[in-house]
């Protein structure tokens, strides 16, 4: 690594009003004291904003979500697992949500995702709070895997939005770390640059001891 995070901190200081003002900004407004305690309503609520979002105005989904947990039985998965392909017909056409049939299928999915992790493994908060925090590709390769439409940045953002302590590969954060020499491109979509991407993070987080979403936020306003 070409440097500590120490220049890299006082770079963002520079360019948001001082050290103190730049570890404000950046703290992360999503961490929670005691993960494992979060029900699974609200992880799989949080889930399910992070799929709508994908690739559409987060705004909508913010003005519709009072309809969103109308309709999805308050994100119960226990009861959307057990109804969920009765559900689905009513689903696409219920004008309180964003009918999008594939996101729609996807949130029912990723109940019974939520709902077995409840069952078989002590509960999914349990299971995000008992994680490695210096593992986050396993575990977003764990969501990609046994959920829907949980892959790349959008299991970022679950992780990010739930309170996991976690980094997002975003353009100014991969910008950042091309200018420290850890990645070739703008981007971390690969499975080599994503390792490097975590390893810096780690390296930055031992360096510093500031959480890993911290660093990630801090990587950002670097930039400008």
């Amino acid at each position: 690594m070409a440097r500590k995070f120490a220049p890299i901190l006082k770079m963002a200081a520079g360019h948001h009003g001082g050290k103190d003002a730049v570890l404000e900004r950046s703290a992360n407004s999503h961490a929670v004291k005691s993960l494992a305690r979060v029900p699974a309503d609200r992880l799989l609520a949080t889930m399910t904003r992070c799929v709508f979002n994908a690739g559409f105005n987060w705004k909508v989904i913010d003005a519709k979500w009072d309809g969103f947990e109308a309709a999805f039985e308050g994100f119960d998965p226990g009861k959307l697992t057990f109804f969920g392909e009765e559900m689905l017909d009513r689903l696409v056409s219920d004008a309180r949500i964003v009918r999008n049939g594939q996101k729609i299928k996807a949130t029912l999915e990723n109940a019974k995702f939520v709902a077995d992790v409840e069952a078989k493994e002590g509960g999914f908060g349990k299971l995000l709070a008992t994680w490695p925090a210096d593992d986050q590709l396993g575990l977003m390769a764990l969501l990609n895997k046994r959920g829907s439409r949980l892959g790349g940045a959008t299991g970022q953002y679950f992780l990010r939005f739930c309170g996991w302590d976690a980094w997002i590969a975003s353009s100014h954060v991969c910008a950042a770390l091309v200018r420290e020499g850890v990645l070739d491109k703008p981007q971390a979509t690969s499975k080599r640059d994503l390792t490097a991407l975590q390893g810096a993070i780690n390296e930055y987080h031992a360096d510093s001891g500031l959480p890993r979403a911290q660093i990630s936020r801090l990587l950002a306003l670097s930039v400008g």
